[in-house]
Protein backbone atom coordinates (compact mmCIF):
# COMPACT_ATOMS: atom_id res chain seq x y z
CA UNK A 1 0.00 0.00 0.00
CA UNK A 2 1.91 3.31 -0.94
CA UNK A 3 0.41 6.47 0.84
CA UNK A 4 0.05 9.66 -1.13
CA UNK A 5 -0.27 13.70 -0.56
CA UNK A 6 -1.73 15.17 -3.64
CA UNK A 7 -1.78 19.08 -3.71
CA UNK A 8 -4.36 21.16 -5.88
CA UNK A 9 -6.71 17.81 -5.42
CA UNK A 10 -9.87 19.53 -6.18
CA UNK A 11 -9.87 20.51 -10.09
CA UNK A 12 -8.50 19.33 -13.19
CA UNK A 13 -5.63 17.54 -13.42
CA UNK A 14 -5.26 16.51 -9.60
CA UNK A 15 -8.68 15.83 -9.39
CA UNK A 16 -8.10 13.45 -12.24
CA UNK A 17 -5.19 11.60 -10.23
CA UNK A 18 -7.20 11.28 -7.08
CA UNK A 19 -10.23 9.72 -9.11
CA UNK A 20 -7.67 7.18 -11.04
CA UNK A 21 -5.60 6.14 -8.28
CA UNK A 22 -8.65 5.45 -6.20
CA UNK A 23 -9.67 3.18 -9.24
CA UNK A 24 -6.57 0.84 -8.70
CA UNK A 25 -5.59 -1.31 -5.95
CA UNK A 26 -2.74 -0.32 -3.49
CA UNK A 27 -3.12 3.59 -2.79
CA UNK A 28 -4.27 5.64 0.25
CA UNK A 29 -4.83 8.84 -0.89
CA UNK A 30 -4.41 12.35 1.61
CA UNK A 31 -5.82 14.92 -0.55
CA UNK A 32 -5.80 18.92 -0.40
CA UNK A 33 -7.21 21.87 -2.14
CA UNK A 34 -8.93 25.14 -1.32
CA UNK A 35 -12.26 24.99 -1.50
CA UNK A 36 -14.12 22.74 1.12
CA UNK A 37 -17.00 21.71 -0.68
CA UNK A 38 -15.65 20.44 -3.70
CA UNK A 39 -12.95 18.56 -0.83
CA UNK A 40 -15.59 17.07 0.41
CA UNK A 41 -17.82 16.22 -3.00
CA UNK A 42 -14.14 14.07 -3.97
CA UNK A 43 -13.78 12.66 -0.22
CA UNK A 44 -16.92 10.88 -0.91
CA UNK A 45 -16.67 10.32 -4.54
CA UNK A 46 -13.00 8.12 -4.03
CA UNK A 47 -12.87 7.62 -0.19
CA UNK A 48 -10.15 9.78 -0.18
CA UNK A 49 -9.06 11.72 3.16
CA UNK A 50 -7.59 15.20 3.41
CA UNK A 51 -7.72 18.43 4.32
CA UNK A 52 -8.17 22.35 3.05
CA UNK A 53 -4.87 24.17 3.18
CA UNK A 54 -4.09 27.75 2.14
CA UNK A 55 -0.81 26.98 0.38
CA UNK A 56 0.06 30.90 0.85
CA UNK A 57 0.47 30.20 4.15
CA UNK A 58 3.75 28.39 4.71
CA UNK A 59 2.72 27.39 8.58
CA UNK A 60 -0.05 26.08 7.01
CA UNK A 61 1.84 24.36 4.02
CA UNK A 62 4.26 22.57 6.95
CA UNK A 63 1.64 21.54 8.73
CA UNK A 64 -0.34 20.01 6.16
CA UNK A 65 2.49 17.63 5.23
CA UNK A 66 2.09 16.82 9.37
CA UNK A 67 -1.91 16.09 8.93
CA UNK A 68 -0.90 13.47 6.55
CA UNK A 69 1.59 11.89 8.12
CA UNK A 70 -0.66 11.33 11.30
CA UNK A 71 -3.39 10.31 8.83
CA UNK A 72 -1.69 7.71 6.55
CA UNK A 73 1.46 6.91 8.82
CA UNK A 74 3.63 7.90 6.52
CA UNK A 75 4.00 9.54 3.22
CA UNK A 76 5.43 7.36 0.35
CA UNK A 77 4.97 9.46 -2.50
CA UNK A 78 4.48 13.65 -2.67
CA UNK A 79 2.74 14.92 -5.99
CA UNK A 80 2.76 18.33 -5.87
CA UNK A 81 0.21 19.69 -8.09
CA UNK A 82 -1.58 23.01 -6.95
CA UNK A 83 -0.69 26.03 -9.12
CA UNK A 84 -2.24 29.51 -10.22
CA UNK A 85 -1.87 32.07 -12.67
CA UNK A 86 -4.08 35.49 -12.73
CA UNK A 87 -1.61 37.48 -13.69
CA UNK A 88 -0.99 37.98 -17.36
CA UNK A 89 0.45 41.91 -17.26
CA UNK A 90 3.14 43.38 -18.34
CA UNK A 91 6.40 43.69 -16.16
CA UNK A 92 5.23 47.56 -15.50
CA UNK A 93 1.50 47.13 -14.25
CA UNK A 94 2.16 43.91 -11.87
CA UNK A 95 1.36 44.33 -8.76
CA UNK A 96 3.72 43.32 -5.84
CA UNK A 97 1.16 41.58 -4.41
CA UNK A 98 0.76 39.25 -7.40
CA UNK A 99 4.29 38.74 -7.48
CA UNK A 100 3.97 37.84 -3.62
CA UNK A 101 0.90 35.14 -4.26
CA UNK A 102 2.42 33.58 -6.85
CA UNK A 103 5.60 32.53 -5.21
CA UNK A 104 4.21 31.18 -2.48
CA UNK A 105 1.70 29.02 -4.16
CA UNK A 106 3.89 27.95 -7.17
CA UNK A 107 7.07 27.89 -5.66
CA UNK A 108 7.30 28.05 -2.26
CA UNK A 109 4.73 25.75 -1.18
CA UNK A 110 5.98 23.12 -3.33
CA UNK A 111 9.75 23.55 -2.26
CA UNK A 112 8.58 23.72 1.94
CA UNK A 113 6.43 20.11 1.16
CA UNK A 114 9.68 18.60 -0.65
CA UNK A 115 11.34 20.14 2.28
CA UNK A 116 8.95 17.94 4.50
CA UNK A 117 8.95 14.69 2.75
CA UNK A 118 12.71 14.93 1.96
CA UNK A 119 13.35 14.96 6.20
CA UNK A 120 10.24 11.62 6.15
CA UNK A 121 12.29 9.74 3.10
CA UNK A 122 15.78 10.46 3.14
CA UNK A 123 16.36 8.29 6.89
CA UNK A 124 14.47 4.92 5.24
CA UNK A 125 16.27 5.41 1.59
CA UNK A 126 12.78 5.45 -0.50
CA UNK A 127 9.70 7.36 -1.62
CA UNK A 128 8.56 9.64 -4.63
CA UNK A 129 8.64 13.13 -5.06
CA UNK A 130 6.38 14.32 -8.19
CA UNK A 131 6.44 18.47 -8.47
CA UNK A 132 3.81 19.32 -11.43
CA UNK A 133 5.70 21.82 -13.52
CA UNK A 134 4.68 23.02 -17.26
CA UNK A 135 5.30 23.58 -20.21
CA UNK A 136 5.89 27.38 -19.38
CA UNK A 137 9.11 26.67 -18.15
CA UNK A 138 10.34 25.63 -21.07
CA UNK A 139 9.39 28.78 -22.56
CA UNK A 140 8.91 32.17 -22.06
CA UNK A 141 6.31 35.04 -23.17
CA UNK A 142 4.93 38.56 -23.17
CA UNK A 143 2.91 39.45 -19.64
CA UNK A 144 4.19 36.46 -18.34
CA UNK A 145 6.85 37.10 -16.35
CA UNK A 146 5.03 36.28 -12.84
CA UNK A 147 4.11 32.91 -13.74
CA UNK A 148 6.84 31.56 -16.16
CA UNK A 149 9.31 32.89 -13.37
CA UNK A 150 7.95 30.89 -10.69
CA UNK A 151 7.88 27.81 -13.39
CA UNK A 152 11.77 27.79 -14.44
CA UNK A 153 11.71 28.51 -10.85
CA UNK A 154 10.01 25.17 -9.87
CA UNK A 155 11.80 23.64 -13.05
CA UNK A 156 15.67 24.01 -11.51
CA UNK A 157 14.40 23.38 -7.48
CA UNK A 158 12.96 19.86 -9.21
CA UNK A 159 16.46 19.68 -11.04
CA UNK A 160 18.30 20.25 -8.07
CA UNK A 161 16.12 18.06 -5.77
CA UNK A 162 16.85 15.28 -7.99
CA UNK A 163 20.15 15.27 -7.69
CA UNK A 164 20.03 15.38 -4.25
CA UNK A 165 17.45 12.96 -3.65
CA UNK A 166 18.87 10.40 -5.92
CA UNK A 167 22.17 8.87 -4.05
CA UNK A 168 19.30 8.87 -0.84
CA UNK A 169 17.48 6.80 -2.19
CA UNK A 170 14.40 9.17 -3.73
CA UNK A 171 12.96 9.21 -6.85
CA UNK A 172 12.19 13.00 -7.91
CA UNK A 173 9.93 13.44 -10.92
CA UNK A 174 9.30 16.69 -12.86
CA UNK A 175 5.55 16.30 -14.81
CA UNK A 176 5.64 19.43 -17.43
CA UNK A 177 1.95 19.45 -19.07
CA UNK A 178 1.28 21.96 -21.77
CA UNK A 179 -2.07 23.55 -22.00
CA UNK A 180 -5.14 21.52 -20.47
CA UNK A 181 -8.72 22.50 -20.37
CA UNK A 182 -9.59 23.19 -16.88
CA UNK A 183 -11.30 26.19 -15.49
CA UNK A 184 -7.48 27.20 -14.96
CA UNK A 185 -8.58 29.63 -17.89
CA UNK A 186 -12.15 31.13 -18.35
CA UNK A 187 -13.29 29.53 -22.05
CA UNK A 188 -13.25 26.49 -23.20
CA UNK A 189 -10.19 25.31 -25.07
CA UNK A 190 -11.48 21.65 -25.96
CA UNK A 191 -7.95 21.25 -28.31
CA UNK A 192 -6.04 21.44 -25.15
CA UNK A 193 -5.22 17.72 -23.22
CA UNK A 194 -8.25 17.03 -21.02
CA UNK A 195 -7.33 16.63 -17.37
CA UNK A 196 -8.14 12.70 -17.69
CA UNK A 197 -4.98 12.47 -20.08
CA UNK A 198 -2.96 14.72 -18.52
CA UNK A 199 -3.31 12.46 -15.11
CA UNK A 200 -2.51 9.34 -16.85
CA UNK A 201 0.77 11.08 -17.87
CA UNK A 202 1.16 11.72 -13.84
CA UNK A 203 0.90 7.87 -13.12
CA UNK A 204 2.75 6.71 -15.94
CA UNK A 205 5.96 8.26 -14.35
CA UNK A 206 4.77 7.67 -10.92
CA UNK A 207 4.51 3.68 -11.88
CA UNK A 208 7.47 3.33 -13.35
CA UNK A 209 9.71 0.35 -12.68
CA UNK A 210 11.38 0.51 -9.83
CA UNK A 211 15.16 0.48 -11.16
CA UNK A 212 13.52 4.06 -13.31
CA UNK A 213 13.31 7.32 -12.57
CA UNK A 214 11.53 9.86 -15.24
CA UNK A 215 13.43 13.01 -14.32
CA UNK A 216 11.42 14.88 -16.92
CA UNK A 217 7.75 14.21 -18.64
CA UNK A 218 7.27 16.78 -20.94
CA UNK A 219 3.96 16.53 -22.85
CA UNK A 220 1.76 19.11 -25.15
CA UNK A 221 -1.35 19.03 -27.22
CA UNK A 222 -1.16 18.66 -30.29
CA UNK A 223 -1.47 22.33 -31.11
CA UNK A 224 0.79 23.45 -28.96
CA UNK A 225 4.02 24.12 -30.44
CA UNK A 226 5.79 26.30 -27.60
CA UNK A 227 9.36 23.98 -28.16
Amino acid sequence: MQNILITGATRGIGREVVRQLTESDGYRIFASGRDGALLDALKSETGCVGATCDLSDAEAVVGLYAKAQAELGQVDVLINNAGFNRTKTSVAETPVQALDDSYAVNYRAAYLLAREAMKEMEPRQSGQIVNVVSTMAKTTGANYSVYCAMKHALAAFTACLAKEAGPRGVKVIGIYPGGVDTDFRPEDRPQYLKPSSAAKMILYALTAPDDVVVHELVYRPMVELNF
